[in-house]
């Protein structure tokens, strides 16, 4: 048996919604998903982008980034993330994560805030591992004591919730997501960047489209550019996809977290694994991150021949060759997400796998535990 690290979910509905683009019915998939998801998420706007990276881009633009500025962020996370930040020649500043969410931590965050309060810090950009997150209200308040702006990473958090309020609804200035995520690649990509502020979804509505202007009284050729944007805009096949896939995602990420159950289940007290420990209650389990204390590696290359894949989330940022030569890092500089990095890996968990593929994965992870020494 092969069990895949992640497989495409589809639908009925997603080939209805793509047989209506193909056959040119007069729906805009984009604006309609766009208001769907403004609905499902509960918040006041939301704008489709072509990828997550899209929509992290465009929330930099629409903060009116500039050269010099400084975007604070973890140390595990994707590189979308600094790199957006480098792209308007910004400084991303690393900070340490928590050893059990991975997510960053926020006694380390408050004392960089505390320490480097300036006109040149704007943002910090707050990746939700697994879909888990920190404390949103200590959060936002450290936020509005510095003041300075919250972009929050949803990548992993579609549909996720804190304190019964879904990700994007409590109360970042901008949150994203990205409905084709590292290492789950979909057949569609998309991304969404969601605000309750009307100034800057209108800022972002205009750079999302080269800052076009239009008189909507003139003919539709005529136009003018007022700022430097770009193209992120999503098409209309992956927006037909994508909102099959919005109607879904509860029921999914209830299937998802019986899949956890599973796991937590037959693999508490494994030996040489340590299985998650969620903050609270309401972890979606959009990653299931076990951590393995020996030779992680050669263990995920086992777990490979025996057909089980695995993922990783994420390879630190200072490891990274640009980033460690950039700021001159050293592996040292960030303790807990070093070790973190050495024994974490990514159990497959999607809402298509089968019990007996399940169980397959559980057995495989018990086998090989069983060599470590």
């Amino acid at each position: 048996m092969k069990v895949a690290f992640c497989r495409y979910e589809s639908s009925r509905e997603a080939h209805s919604n793509v047989s209506d683009v193909l056959d040119q019915e007069d729906i805009s998939q984009v604006e309609e998903l766009e208001s769907e998801f403004a609905s499902y998420v509960g918040v006041d706007y939301a704008l489709a982008t072509s990828h997550g990276t899209s929509a992290l881009h465009l929330a930099m633009l629409a903060l009116d980034l500039k050269r010099g500025d400084k975007i604070v962020c973890s140390v595990n996370a994707h590189p979308n993330v600094p790199e957006v930040v480098r792209h308007f020649d910004a400084e991303p500043i690393f900070i340490d994560i928590d050893p059990e969410s991975y997510n960053i931590n926020l006694d380390k965050l408050e004392k960089y805030l505390e320490d480097n309060s300036a006109k040149k810090l704007k943002a910090v950009i707050v990746t939700h591992i697994a879909g888990q997150c920190v404390d949103l209200e200590r959060l936002y308040a450290m936020a509005k004591r510095f003041d300075v702006k919250i972009v929050e990473d949803a990548c992993e958090a579609l549909g996720a919730t804190y304190k019964g309020e879904r990700i994007g609804s409590t109360g970042a200035d901008i949150t994203c997501f990205n409905f084709s995520s590292h290492l789950k690649r979909d057949i569609c990509n998309g991304g969404m960047l969601v605000s309750n502020s009307s100034e800057i979804i209108e800022r972002a509505k205009l750079l999302r489209s080269h800052a076009m202007k239009r008189d909507e009284d003139s003919l539709e050729y005529i136009y003018d550019v007022v700022d430097i944007g770009f193209d992120y805009s999503m098409s209309q096949l992956s927006a037909a996809y994508i909102r099959a896939q919005i109607k879904e995602q509860d029921k999914n990420l209830q299937r998802i977290q019986e899949i956890a159950q599973m796991y937590n289940k037959a693999l508490d007290g494994v030996e040489h694994v340590t299985i998650p420990k969620p903050k609270s209650d309401d972890h979606p389990y959009s990653l299931y991150i076990i951590k393995v204390d020996k030779n992680r590696d050669s263990f995920a290359l086992e777990l490979k021949k025996q057909g089980v894949e695995v993922g990783l989330h994420y390879i630190p940022l200072h490891f990274l060759t640009y980033y460690k030569n950039k700021y001159s890092l050293k592996v040292n500089n960030f303790p807990v997400a070093l070790t973190t990095y050495q024994q974490v890996m990514s159990l497959p968990i999607y809402a298509s796998m089968e019990n007996k593929e399940v169980q397959y994965v559980i057995e495989k992870i018990k086998a090989v535990a069983s060599t470590r020494v």
